[in-house]
């Protein structure tokens, strides 16, 4: 049978009680030695070493009531028992160098005791198994005329026994998606799997988040939403504020971000703040980050590090406590190589970078889309707007088709809804609405270049348009193909059978997978490259 094994901190008050009166009160050590039904056959007696005197007493008042318990008495000094890196630092190292026996004993850390920070920091080093045992708590009689050793509780932190908070953490965590995702019931496996990262980064993290995407991604809705997200659990208290970095040019750009003392420049006819000052305790949202110049790079790395910069023509720096989020439609590595984008930005703001997939790459979610835009559009005009069954059954099948690009992504489907319900009589979407918005769509990308064939697609999902343009058409033909059997194949050796499966039949030895590996080289491709598209990831 195991043995109980109590580890506590000496109550330098509660356990004090004087030679006269020291049976007259409740004393939290020596009471947990005298419970009927809970046998303390060792305690582990955490003192500083100039309670020795106290520790002692109560060694020697616990060999009269529990003559059994072997008492240790353990130094362990704090020069201030509030400091909690101290505390934690020094109960850490006592708990590394313990040497516990769970196979021979129960370990019951006693946190009645000492410090509401010692207290806590023996709670953790417990949840976090440093200490292998369960909590004990002591607790005086309600009424304690005469000496009573009152009662205890043992509290075991294994959390799986606990069904419904586990249920309840995860109920949380599913209405945290959900918020991000505007309530939508998404049916994409890879999104969802992004929104519930992002989402446990945005509760978790305050360093910057960076959103890739296309072009109306919803990398703005996003951002919002995280900030929503964050307000409501009280971990900012400023405001949301955003800026399209493409909409910033010359010193404007400076004066914009980091604001401006009066007569910094012509035209400076008074001060203003900045949109970094603007976002202290809140968030800023910097879209297109990429077209930010090097000179507002450096500044702005400089603000996220130090929380700290000067103004246009200032000699004072300003301080703005803000988190980061920033967005791209644009490959921030390459512009990296190319020297457009400071790699130390760039290191600082991929700590937490996520890729939002494009419309197309998620056609199963196209639906839920739609409704959400009817139900927008239904709420902002205060009456229902709806669609009858053959309308929405045409526009979900061209919705989901090859030939439908929606290279404006959300932007695109959102506007085609609002044109949709404006000629729509009596707020009913019927199907002549819908064929005429489908031809007024593929005019919009015929028109505007957008539309592009299927080998240009393909490309264009593992190459930039510069690489594409400087290979052949014949081997763009070529790669296209390769491209297809890599992706309907599950390994590198069955797609390279596949694709020399006649001339590997004339070859004394055959590495199929190094020529195909080879192959993709001179494209600066890989196996896993040409897996999915860029629009496909998850996080990076």
């Amino acid at each position: 049978m195991k043995q109980n094994v109590v580890i506590g901190i000496l109550g330098t008050q509660l356990d004090r009680g004087g030679q006269a009166k020291r049976w007259k009160r409740w004393r939290p050590t020596i009471a947990i030695c005298q419970q009927p039904d809970l046998p303390v056959h060792r305690l582990e007696l955490l003192h500083p070493g100039t309670q020795r005197s106290l520790a002692e007493q109560v060694r020697e008042d616990i060999a009269i009531v529990s003559p059994q318990t072997k008492v240790f008495l353990r130094p362990i000094d704090f020069k201030d028992p509030w400091d909690f890196e101290e505390v934690f630092g020094r109960l850490h190292d006592f708990a590394r160098a313990y040497e516990f026996h769970t196979d021979e004993n129960d370990y019951l850390i006693n946190i009645t005791t000492g410090s509401h920070v010692q207290q806590i920091c023996l709670f953790l080093l417990t949840e976090t198994r440093h200490l292998p045992g369960r909590l004990l708590q002591g607790s005086p009689a309600k009424r304690d005329a005469d000496y009573s050793p009152g009662t205890y509780r043992v509290i075991d932190l294994d959390l799986s026994r606990y069904d419904k908070l586990a249920t309840r953490f995860a109920d949380e965590r599913r209405e945290g998606s959900d918020f991000l995702k505007s309530g939508i019931a998404t049916r994409n496996t890879a999104f969802n799997q992004l929104i519930e990262q992002l989402e446990r980064v945005a509760i978790a993290s305050t360093a910057p988040i960076l959103l890739a995407g296309p072009t109306g991604a919803g990398k703005t809705q996003l951002a919002r939403r995280i900030y929503e997200l964050k307000r409501r659990r009280e971990q900012i208290s400023g405001s949301f504020v955003e800026i399209n970095c493409a909409t910033l040019r010359g010193d404007q750009a400076m004066s914009t971000l980091f604001g401006h003392i009066k007569g910094a420049f012509t035209g400076a006819s008074m001060s203003r703040k900045g949109l970094l000052k603007n976002a202290d305790k809140g968030l800023l949202f910097l879209d297109e980050i990429g077209e930010l110049g090097l000179d507002e790079q450096a500044m702005l790395l400089r603000a996220v590090e130090e929380r700290r910069f000067l103004p246009v023509g200032s000699d004072c720096e300003v301080e703005s406590n803000f988190q980061l989020i920033a967005g791209t439609n644009r490959n921030l590595p390459r512009l990296v190589q190319a020297g457009a984008f400071r790699e130390d930005l760039f290191a600082r703001i991929n700590l937490w970078t996520f890729q939002l997939p494009g419309l197309a790459s998620r056609p199963e979610d196209i639906e839920p889309n739609l409704d959400f835009e009817l139900d927008q559009i239904s709420s902002s005009r205060g009456r229902k707007v709806s669609m009858t069954r053959e309308a929405r059954g045409r526009l979900l099948r061209f919705a989901t088709s090859p030939s439908a690009e929606w290279t404006g992504n959300f932007r695109d489907l959102g506007a085609a809804v609002t044109r949709m319900a404006t000629f729509a009589s009596g707020g009913r979407i019927g199907t002549e609405e819908v064929e005429s918005e489908i031809l007024r769509l593929q005019a919009h990308w015929q028109v505007s270049g957008t539309a592009s064939p299927p080998t240009d697609n393909l490309l264009s999902s593992v190459l930039s348009r510069e690489q594409i343009e400087s290979i052949d058409r014949f081997d763009q033909a070529q790669l296209v193909m390769v491209i297809e059997t890599c992706r309907r194949c599950s390994s590198l050796s069955e797609a390279g059978r596949a694709l020399f499966n006649v001339s590997r039949l004339s070859r004394t030895s055959t590495n199929d997978a190094d020529r195909l590996r080879k192959y993709l080289a001179r494209f600066d491709l890989s196996w896993t490259s040409v897996q999915h598209s860029p629009d496909e990831s998850v996080a990076l």
